[in-house]
């Protein structure tokens, strides 16, 4: 494969949407796992990549009416798994929005999500995804109600009452710029480091939108640079362009030894890192981390 890494080009259109984000979560938040977990990669020769198995907004007038009321769940719902994920959920509204959640729901033990507040019940948040404890992002409330970010899912949010969640703060984010080929992390709003990385091709595309840090898993092959990779939350968008080993698989962040890989869009939907920007990722992010991914 040729050797085609370009050189680093301006960063205005990232700035430019960083500082999108920040004035975005201030004006609109505050009012508003894996695979098994020593997953294996099947495909390690061919390279296959999917990871398998503040200011403070003005405080709403007080209202007299209740909010709407949870319809009791029946048993048989079913659960969010790491290969299943939730059926007739709503989609997530802001996307394309560029608002950094800042808070995250873990759930001690499963939860009914809603597809609108006092709607109807879809599926169970269950506390742990495959040996990983679950922890989604809080991305609106309306009437006494939270959306999270449904995880084994793509742009999907479900609805839990308010008085369920005890929110912790999340001060990380990930943004991913697919058109610049950049990853780049930030802390309470403030840029810390960004790189260059390779993102999915144009059959295999990395999926754009909200997504988060489900967790970490091992890796097998010397391309992974002997590192974990982080899990996300989204999964293939177009799985049947995998080989069917991996059409189950999340989308994930992770080292890659080929340098001639970064800057360009070639992977099969995962985000590839140089091995020492990896292990930074995994040193400092935790599961929950909110991961931006723009066109």
């Amino acid at each position: 494969m040729p050797s085609d890494l370009p050189s680093v080009r301006p960063r205005s259109r990232a700035r430019a949407y960083l500082l999108m984000s920040v004035v975005a979560t201030v004006l609109v938040v505050t009012g508003a796992a894996v695979g098994l977990a020593r997953a294996n990669h099947s495909d390690r020769a061919s390279g296959a990549d999917w990871v398998s198995p503040a200011a403070s907004a003005p405080s709403p007038a007080v209202s007299s009416v209740a909010p709407p009321r949870a319809v009791p769940p029946p048993g048989d719902l079913p659960v969010i798994t790491y290969a299943k994920g939730p059926r007739g959920l709503p989609a997530d509204a802001g996307a394309d929005s560029g608002t950094v959640p800042t808070e995250a729901l873990r759930p001690t033990e499963r939860m009914a999500l809603y597809d609108a507040p006092g709607g109807e019940p879809r599926a169970f948040l269950p506390a742990k995804i495959s040996g990983l404890p679950t922890v989604a992002p809080i991305v609106a409330r309306e009437n006494g109600w939270v959306a999270i970010l449904a995880p084994s899912a793509n742009q999907r949010i479900g609805w839990v009452p308010e008085r369920d969640v005890q929110p912790e703060p999340l001060r990380d984010h990930i943004l991913v710029d697919l058109s610049e080929h950049r990853l780049t992390w930030l802390r309470d709003g403030e840029e810390q480091q960004s790189w260059k990385v390779s993102v999915g091709s144009g059959e295999t595309p990395t999926p754009p939108g909200r997504t988060f840090v489900m967790g970490r898993t091992g890796t097998s092959g010397e391309i992974y640079e002997g590192l974990d990779a982080l899990v996300l939350g989204s999964v293939p968008e177009n799985p049947e362009n995998l080989v069917e080993s991996l059409q189950g698989a999340h989308t994930g962040i992770h080292a890659w030894s080929k340098k001639s890989a970064f800057g360009r869009s070639v992977s099969n939907g995962c985000v590839r890192m140089p091995a020492a920007a990896q292990r930074v990722l995994l040193d400092e992010i935790d599961p929950g981390t909110p991961v931006l991914v723009v066109a």
